[in-house]
C-alpha cells in the first residue's frame, strides 16, 4: 500500500499520521509512505525522526482580522493544491490520509481532482475550518467522538475511530511504571504540552513550597522546554526546596511510564492527551487552553466532564487555591478516583489504528 498523508503545525496533528503510519507499516511489508507539511510546522521534525520522506507545500490559514492577508492564502492554496497533483502523480498513492491543520486542505483538494480516495481525521469534538472545508473532498471523515457528528453536513461520510493512541501508551502498565520510576506515594503528574502553558505554570510554582513542606505526594512538574529557565528561577526566588519526591523538569520524553505511574494527570485538554488519559483510564484534571481556534479544548474536557470522567478548571478560574484543593481533594479520594477510571472506559478508543487501517484498505481497493 502506497499512502500520502497530511498533517501539520502540531504535534497533535502529526503524531496521529506517525502512529497510523507505523500501524500500517507493521501489517504491510509493502508499505510506503509520503508525508506533506510545511516549513514552519513541527513535522519538519518529528516526521524524518520517524523514519518517513516529507515534502512541503506552503499554506497558512485564513485571517479573520485581515482581510488582504487572505488573498495571499486563496493564492498559496491554488499553488499548494497545483503542486500536490503533480506529487499524487508522481507518488501514485492508493489513498490519502489527512490529519489537520491547514496542510490538508489543499491536499484533500487535490485528492478529489486527482480520483484518489482520502480521508481526513479529526482529533477533537469540535470539528476545526479545515476539517469542515474538506467534508466535500474526502471518501470518508474518520471521527474521535460520537458527538462530532452533528456538526458535519455529511453525515453519511462519518465513522467514529477514536483518536489514534501510541503503542507505548496502550502497553503502559501501573505497577511496572510505578516501580520503574521509584514511586512509592500518591504521584500527581503535571504538563502543559511540550511548549508549556504559562498560566498553569504560574499556579503550579504557586502551590510548590505548600506541596513540598506537606511532603505527602510525589509531583513531575513539565514547563515545557521554553518555560525551564524562567520557572526555575522563580521557584529559587520563591525560596523552595525541592525533595526528591518533586521534580521539575522542561520536557518529559517517557510520558508513557509517567501517564501510567500517576494517580492524577493535570493537563491541556488536547484531543490526544484526553484520548491517552481515557485509554489508560487516568482521573485528570483538565485545564482547557483558551488561546485555541473555537475554543475546541474547552469543549473536549466538557464532554469528559458531563460523562463523569476528568474534573476541568476553565482558566479564568484557575488560582493556587483553587488548584491545589482540587488536587489533594482528588488524590485523597480513592472512590472517586475509582469512580472516575471506571467512566472512562465508556469513553476509550483504545481501536482507532485499526479501524483507520481498514478505512485505509477499503480506499484502496475502492482505487
Amino acid at each position: 500500500m502506497r499512502v500520502i498523508f497530511a498533517g501539520g503545525g502540531t504535534a497533535g496533528h502529526i503524531n496521529p499520521a506517525i502512529s497510523i503510519a507505523d500501524y500500517a507499516k507493521s501489517r504491510d511489508k509493502g508499505f510506503e509512505a509520503l508525508f506533506i507539511g510545511t516549513k514552519s510546522g513541527l513535522e519538519t521534525k518529528l516526521v524524518p525522526k520517524a523514519g518517513y520522506k516529507l515534502e512541503l507545500i506552503e499554506i497558512e490559514g485564513f485571517s479573520r482580522k485581515n482581510m488582504l492577508k487572505n488573498v495571499k492564502v486563496v493564492t498559496e492554496l491554488l499553488k499548494s493544491r497545483a503542486r500536490m497533483k503533480r506529487l499524487i502523480k508522481k507518488f501514485r498513492p492508493d489513498c490519502i490520509v489527512c490529519t489537520g491543520g491547514y496542510v490538508s486542505g489543499p491536499v484533500t483538494m487535490a485528492s478529489k481532482a486527482m480520483g484518489v480516495p482520502s480521508l481526513i481525521h479529526e482529533q477533537n469534538v469540535y470539528p476545526g475550518l479545515t476539517v469542515k472545508g474538506s467534508e466535500n473532498y474526502v471518501d470518508y471523515l474518520a471521527l474521535s467522538f460520537e458527538e462530532t457528528i452533528n456538526h458535519m453536513k455529511h453525515k453519511e461520510k462519518c465513522v467514529v475511530t477514536g483518536n489514534p493512541i501510541r503503542k507505548e501508551i496502550l502497553e503502559a502498565d501501573k505497577q511496572r511504571s510505578r516501580e520503574k520510576l521509584g514511586i512509592t506515594k500518591p504521584f500527581v503528574l503535571i504538563f502543559g504540552g511540550s511548549l508549556g502553558a504559562d498560566k498553569i505554570n504560574e499556579n503550579v510554582v504557586a502551590i510548590l513550597k505548600r506541596i513540598t513542606e506537606e511532603n505527602k505526594i510525589a509531583l513531575l512538574f513539565g514547563t515545557g522546554d521554553r518555560n525551564y529557565e524562567k520557572i526555575m528561577n522563580d521557584i529559587k526566588r520563591c525560596g523552595i526546596t525541592l525533595n526528591g519526591d518533586v521534580k521539575v523538569v522542561p520536557y518529559i520524553d517517557n510520558m508513557a511510564d509517567c501517564m501510567a505511574a500517576a494517580d492524577i494527570v493535570v493537563s491541556r485538554a488536547g484531543a490526544i492527551t484526553v484520548s491517552e488519559i481515557a485509554a489508560l483510564g487516568k482521573p485528570s484534571i483538565l485545564i482547557p487552553s483558551p488561546n485555541v481556534v473555537r475554543n475546541h479544548q474547552e469543549q473536549n474536557a466538557h464532554e469528559f466532564e458531563k460523562n463523569g470522567a476528568a474534573a476541568m478548571i476553565v482558566e479564568r478560574e484557575l488560582t493556587p487555591d483553587t488548584l491545589y484543593e482540587k488536587i489533594m481533594g482528588m488524590v485523597t479520594d480513592s472512590a472517586a478516583l475509582e469512580k472516575m477510571s471506571g467512566n472512562l472506559k465508556a469513553l476509550a478508543k483504545t481501536d482507532a489504528l485499526e479501524r483507520i487501517y481498514e478505512l485505509m484498505i477499503k480506499m484502496s481497493s475502492r482505487k
